[in-house]
């Protein structure tokens, strides 16, 4: 499959996060040094850009329907831009150190972020909602359930569905090792863990059922399922491996490969077909099709 170039843009700092809003005609750069600009898709015309983090910003995330990006940085502060006026509208300190992870739930009314071992959950409009309790130690990962249940949080040594009405925990499943990424399957059927020790962990937490997939080449720190739920893409190392989690789940079957001559560093589905992005630290990007 050919990729074609349709525009290109550089910042004054590398880029280390990205965005699409909700409708998907603008995408938002974060860099690293803390500007974060808006590009029109078509053409790459700068729409705003907006100062971020003046510390350093190191994540964004867009809503999925309302023109709101959040972002997050190292002075420990979650702010809230719009992005078609290229003004801020809210900021909240964590006090907690660098704000590390954000994540919209499903349904845009709930915003999660993680800063160290604070985990706060925000309304659209910029004010906080709720702070749990202190996590055992520094939040590595978080994920909203698509079904808008519960949200997952990881930290060294397990992980917890927190409920997302009344903020209790629902589930606590230990790991013991370092968690980098998580996922859900778009039917809530599966929670994935990408891990340090290297190794796939997954959960089935309705029958709170664990499966393990180890012997990847380095620590798996980006996995992406498919639209339907089926199809597990994960990284760590240069070949990338698609794990079938159909019926009885991907133990035992042997994983379609996503080879690259460099350690891959980015993984994605394409949110309408079963077309899976991978990135490789050569600057290689390759698109890859079920059939």
């Amino acid at each position: 499959m050919q990729l074609t170039k349709h525009w290109a843009a550089v910042l004054e700092d590398y880029v280390i996060d990205l965005a699409w809003t909700g409708d998907g005609q603008s995408l938002i750069a974060a860099s690293a040094d803390g500007p974060i600009t808006v590009f029109n898709v078509t053409d790459g015309a700068v729409a705003h850009v907006v100062p971020g983090d003046e510390d350093g910003t190191n994540v964004i995330a867009a809503h999925p329907s309302q023109c709101l990006l959040v972002s997050g940085g190292q002075d420990g502060a979650v702010r809230f831009w719009d992005p078609a006026a290229g003004q801020a509208i809210a900021s909240v300190a964590l006090d907690a150190g660098w704000v590390d992870h954000l994540a919209w739930s499903a349904d845009g009314k709930t915003l999660a972020a993680a800063a160290g071992r604070t985990l706060a959950l925000f309304n659209p409009d910029g004010s906080l909602r709720h702070t749990f309790d202190p996590a055992p130690k520094t939040l590595s990962a978080i994920a909203w359930q698509p079904a808008g249940g519960c949200l997952a949080a990881a930290y060294f040594g397990g992980v917890v569905l927190w409920d997302a009405d009344d903020h209790i925990a629902q589930h606590e499943f230990a790991y013991a090792n370092g968690i980098h990424a998580l996922a859900w399957s778009a039917d809530s059927r599966w929670l994935v863990s990408g891990n340090q020790d290297p190794s796939v962990h997954l959960w089935l937490p309705e029958k709170q059922d664990e499966f393990h997939m180890s012997g990847y080449e380095s620590k798996v720190k980006h996995i992406s399922f498919d639209r339907t739920g089926r199809w597990l893409a994960t990284s760590g190392g240069r070949d990338g491996c698609v794990w079938d989690c159909e019926g009885g789940g991907p133990e035992g079957r042997e994983p379609a490969m996503l080879p690259h001559d460099a350690p891959i560093c980015a993984v994605a589905y394409q949110n309408q077909h079963s077309i899976v992005a991978t990135a490789a630290q050569d600057g290689a990007v390759r698109l890859w099709s079920p059939e």
